[in-house]
């Protein structure tokens, strides 16, 4: 693991001072933030929510998405949703942002721009047919971030 110097907050353990966690109203993401909070309190925390535009996407015959067209008074209605739930999470010095994409793009772009030095994300029980045809939103963070993503199962804090 590399510490970064130049972002960490004195008093931050193991030199991670920037925290983006992944919020998506889930149980698991809630363990997540709770998790972040108690065990990393002297850092900086980003709480970041992407409102997933792939809901206006219907199946298809082969077990994949077809993406139908985005109507964006819904998109619009979602992201206003969820940036009011998220406000509600929200304690004295965190920041917040809601996007609307793709989760994973998503987060790890704003993991990039906001200088994060750690991902803290929930993860969620799949079926087997899910995990294959849809993958994890935790495992992808994984495998494409950057820096290090601590990934916090159920309801574990």
């Amino acid at each position: 693991m590399t510490q970064h110097s130049g972002s960490s907050v004195p008093g931050a353990p193991d030199g991670f001072g920037r925290i983006l966690v992944g919020v998506d109203f889930s149980a698991s993401s809630q363990a997540a933030l709770r998790l972040a909070r108690s065990h990393f309190p002297a850092a900086q925390r980003l709480l970041v929510h992407v409102t997933d535009a792939r809901v206006t996407a219907a199946p298809d015959l082969m077990g994949g998405v077809t993406p139908s067209l985005t109507d964006p008074a819904l998109l619009h209605t979602m992201e206003a949703a969820d940036a009011q739930r998220l406000q509600a999470l929200v304690q004295d010095g965190e920041e917040l942002a809601v996007l609307v994409g793709d989760p994973v793009t998503g987060l790890l772009d704003s993991a990039r721009r906001w200088g994060a030095d750690l991902i803290v994300v929930g993860t969620h029980a799949q079926s087997a047919l899910e995990h294959f045809f849809l993958g994890s939103t935790a495992e992808k963070i994984v495998g494409r971030s950057a820096v290090p993503v601590l990934t916090v199962r159920g309801g574990a804090a």
